[in-house]
């Protein structure tokens, strides 16, 4: 026994010892944190603090784009995710619900305002062991508008998550300019809405700015605890952008392009529109592009083409070439040439006109750049050299970057070392080149010997300061004086007004002339050479107007178009550029040019006068006179004496003797009628328009109550006619 409580006491002794060594470790571990506020070298006041204290983030404002004249073209927008609560127990009260009591009734309410079915919303509602859910692409993005719809339904369950999307209010508008921005998340970071294409892109860290934070100390709810101090570092909003891009300008564009897309399903569809006087860019487009929202089409192209493709642009480098002999005085519009073949060398093929090579016999240089003859533009490169050329394509800085503001520019290649590739590259074959280069070579045509470089950006603003970054007109070299310049445009105009113009009736506007050139160019083919058919070109206009003081270029570029077999290229390259640039100088305000007033006379006698003095009378009064008759007095006209008629009317006269038909091709019907009636023949009338075809031959005899047979077409159907006939005649040359 004794020995038994002796071992107890033992026992009870280290138990004693032991606890108080505890105590005494605690103690002095107690009383060296109280006295140093310190663990493990952390002090516990600080460590305490970290607890309560919450950290919030305040986004910045990613910056607004907008056009010229401030009109929004792609801004944050608020946005909402719908969500449904299904865990009961975040009900109180069960008269007022706070979780989804009736997924039937909420699926069938809800499908009328989001995109999914009734039964795609119930299954998502009847999930078992989901306390919350979304609703997918369906649910997000959602307007305030259709938020506020989906409130009035006061659906128990139903709640909205803040968020901001960017928004694009025009859709599709000058899409592969302006790019897109989207929401992403990183590394565990809030997500932030980055660019990912275009403008939105290389101003990407612009527009974004620098967001802010909130720092309070909250309860484990996150609220706010009393009398605790907030500490704000107020966001750096995103800067605002400004472009030159004007939303009429962009507008009429994107119309002009939508309907030739429709109508000849184009490959490509390049064209812009720029300030010559300043370098601004007023409108730029192309085909095929996407929505910047849904991003719909963009898998058919991504780039900006513009300025990030180049191609060989055929016979709008005429009108460099054509600058360049202008300056070096070489040119001389009344010299002749013989037209349809020239040879580099005798190892070599000619080059061709392009009717295969035909040409129009010899005529002079002035109707070689209307005809668009390469063989023309040939001989003209012998006269300036090819050195002197060459010199001329680097003062209009081809093969280089134009330096406009966009991601990704081409620079285009000029070939020219070897004897062919100097000649071709004068009408544009072999040499590429960007819409953007294009552009920029043609500003020094049209502003006056001064080339400017072009440009995106007007300004930039921090909405915060105020402060203004403006982008001041640059001119980008002087390649020519303003004499030849203007002299250039003076030749370009008659290409579009002269009847041998290759854009004769095509790019005439109504009010104001225009000064211009045609482009068709090959295509080269992936295992060498070019590819063959009719549509297998790039049909291109570069164009300015007015003629004597351009407020506006145009360059349109319409690749490998489907065409009707009497269709030619140049139509759907008009269908963008008339409307466009006549639209757009009415909405500038650009007025009309001053027409001369149509001469109106009075119609005197003719009877029993020789026609040989009748029609002397006509002519100086600006009248046509058109014989109908053999003999030597004249007997009757039309119209009658006492009549008024304009200058240019035709006047029919009859004599007396026999009666022949002159050739009426291209007369309208009341003048078809004037020969009818005083022949007295029975007429039938085909058709509207001006006449294609008559029965009786011109110069035939003919006697009263003869039948004549008249077929008539509209103006744009005889010349469509007339430039595919052409078109299928300069099949093996086809640059014009």
């Amino acid at each position: 026994m004794n020995v038994q409580k002796k071992n107890r006491n033992i026992g009870a002794a280290l138990l004693f010892f032991i606890f108080g060594l505890l105590f005494f470790v605690l103690t002095v571990r107690f009383i060296t944190i109280q006295y140093t506020g310190e663990v493990k070298g952390q002090a516990l006041a600080a460590k305490a603090a970290q607890m309560y204290l919450r950290t919030d983030v305040i986004k910045a404002n990613r910056g607004t784009i907008y056009d010229r004249e401030g009109e929004v073209i792609a801004e944050d927008s608020a946005s909402y995710t719908l969500v449904a609560v299904l865990d009961e127990t975040v009900t109180a009260d069960p008269k007022h619900p706070n979780h989804v009591v009736d997924p039937g009734k909420m699926s069938k309410e809800l499908s009328e305002h989001i995109s999914l079915s009734e039964q795609e919303i119930y299954e998502l509602l009847t999930k078992k062991g989901r306390k919350q859910v979304e609703f997918g692409p369906a649910g997000r993005d959602l307007s305030h508008r259709v938020k506020e719809e989906i409130e009035k339904l006061k659906l128990p369950g139903i709640g909205f998550i803040k968020d901001t999307k960017r928004f694009y209010p025009n859709g599709i508008f000058a899409s592969h300019l302006i790019g897109y921005a989207q929401k992403e998340q990183s590394n565990g970071k809030p997500s932030e809405i980055i660019g990912k294409a275009g403008l939105e892109k290389s101003y990407n860290e612009m527009l974004t700015g620098k967001d802010g934070s909130l720092t309070y100390k909250g309860d484990v709810w996150n609220y706010i605890l009393p009398n605790s101090k907030k500490q704000i570092k107020e966001p750096e909003n995103g800067k605002d952008i400004y472009l030159t891009i004007d939303k009429k300008i962009q507008t009429f564009l994107e119309d002009a392009m939508n309907k030739v897309d429709q109508k000849y399903s184009p490959d490509r569809i390049l064209a812009v529109v720029a300030d010559p006087k300043t370098g601004a860019i007023l409108g730029m487009g192309q085909r095929p592009t996407y929505h910047p929202v849904t991003r719909e089409g963009i898998e058919k192209t991504w780039h900006n083409e513009v300025v990030e493709s180049s191609f060989e642009p055929g016979s709008t480098m005429k009108i460099f070439s054509l600058a360049a002999s202008v300056e070096e005085g070489v040119f001389n519009p009344n010299a002749t040439f013989p037209s349809g073949k020239y040879y580099v060398n005798k190892k070599q093929p000619p080059i061709k006109d392009h009717n295969q090579g035909q040409g129009w016999g010899p005529i002079t240089y002035l109707e070689g750049v209307q005809r668009s003859s390469n063989v023309g533009f040939a001989y003209l490169l012998e006269k300036m050299g090819t050195d002197k050329w060459r010199e001329y394509m680097d003062k209009f800085k081809f093969g280089q970057k134009t330096g406009i503001a966009l991601p990704n520019e081409a620079s285009g290649k000029i070939l020219y070392d070897w004897p062919i590739e100097k000649v071709t590259s004068v009408f544009g074959q072999g040499t590429t080149v960007t819409s953007m280069q294009m552009i920029q070579a043609a500003s020094a045509i049209a502003n006056d010997g001064k080339m400017m470089k072009p440009y995106v950006v007007d300004k930039i603003v921090d909405p915060a300061t105020g402060e203004v970054t403006e982008t001041k007109p640059e001119m980008s070299g002087q390649p020519l004086s303003s004499k030849s310049a203007k002299e250039v445009r003076d030749i370009l105009e008659t290409v579009i007004t002269s009847d041998n113009g290759t854009g004769n009736q095509f790019y005439q506007l109504d009010g104001y002339s225009v000064a211009g050139k045609t482009g068709t160019a090959q295509i080269p083919a992936q295992g060498g050479g070019y590819l063959q058919g009719r549509e297998n070109y790039i049909f291109s206009f570069l164009g300015m107007a007015p003629k004597e003081n351009p407020k506006l270029l145009m360059y349109v570029v319409v690749e490998r178009p489907k065409l009707d077999l009497d269709q030619n290229g140049a139509l759907p390259v008009s269908e963008i550029f008339k409307p466009v640039m006549k639209s757009s100088l009415q909405y500038l305000n650009i007025e009309p040019e001053k027409k001369e007033e149509a001469v109106i006379t009075k119609l005197p006698d003719l009877t029993d006068k020789s026609p040989q003095k009748s029609s002397e009378l006509l002519k100086e009064k600006g009248l046509v006179p058109v014989l109908i008759g053999s003999g030597e007095k004249v007997l009757s006209q039309s119209p009658k004496h006492g009549d008024t008629v304009i200058e240019g009317e035709k006047v029919i006269i009859k004599t007396d003797g026999k009666l022949s038909i002159p050739d009426m091709a291209g007369w309208s019907k009341r003048d078809v009628l004037k020969v009818a009636k005083l022949a007295e023949l029975k007429v039938n009338m085909v058709g509207t328009g001006y006449l294609t075809k008559q029965n009786i031959k011109p110069k035939s005899q003919v006697s009263a109550g003869d039948h004549l047979v008249v077929n008539f077409e509209p103006q744009e159907e005889i010349l469509d006619k007339k430039k595919s006939k052409n078109d299928k005649s300069n099949a093996e040359a086809p640059l014009d």
